[in-house]
């Protein structure tokens, strides 16, 4: 089975074409806030187009609009192709990817979020069995909470330098990785946030 995989949630544009767990196709490359331009030309790169037989977005947490804009594309490559469409975290991806040279205890996985906070999720040491749920807290309450030696993602070098101690391991989702988590229940297309969105809607005026 090809499955196209689209993961756009942190400053990394990833997408790869998986054929039975074996990449056919894939890119993987720093394009800060330029997704909304880079994505369907990353995806017409691929062999045939990207064309599969499913499709796999990283549902988050991570950046908000890196997230929409994959989850947006992906849900109208799908319904394009009439393809079968599931969610996947950021979060579990890295860890999955960490457990192959973790050295035992349990894996902490942190992605760059907003206003000061990290995105963040520990996981047994298989990377797979979530130990937390994923969650948004701001930096230096985090360094006061996580004493894992060893922290992974995005986030890492900015909670190792609050907290002063340990070993950052920058790491982002890479969709080529997405074989180690194929097998984990499957989430739904939707963004996961952590938090409140930056915009809120204008108070209702008073009637008069």
């Amino acid at each position: 089975m090809r499955i196209l995989v689209i993961d756009t949630a942190t400053q990394a544009l990833s997408v790869a074409l998986l054929d039975d767990g074996q990449v056919l196709g894939h890119v993987h490359e720093i394009v800060g806030r330029g997704h909304a331009e880079a994505l369907l030309p990353a995806i017409a790169a691929l062999p045939d187009g990207g064309r599969a037989d499913r499709i796999a977005v990283d549902a988050g947490p991570g950046s908000f609009t890196g997230v929409r804009i994959g989850i947006a594309a992906a849900r109208a490559l799908a319904l394009a192709w009439s393809l079968p469409l599931n969610g996947y975290g950021a979060l579990s991806l890295i860890a999955a990817k960490a457990a192959a040279d973790h050295e035992g205890g349990p894996i902490a996985v942190t992605i760059t979020g907003g206003h000061g906070e990290l995105f963040w999720q520990c996981f047994e040491a298989d990377g797979l069995t979530p130990l937390t749920s994923p969650a948004s807290t701001p930096i230096t309450a985090l360094a006061a909470q996580l004493d894992h030696p060893v922290i992974y993602g995005t986030g890492a070098e900015a909670l190792i330098t609050a907290r002063g101690h340990g070993v950052a391991v920058n790491r982002y989702p890479d969709s080529a990785d997405y074989p180690l988590i194929a097998a984990l229940p499957a989430l739904p297309p939707s963004p996961i946030y952590c938090r409140d969105a930056d915009a809120r809607p204008m108070a209702e005026q008073p009637a008069k």
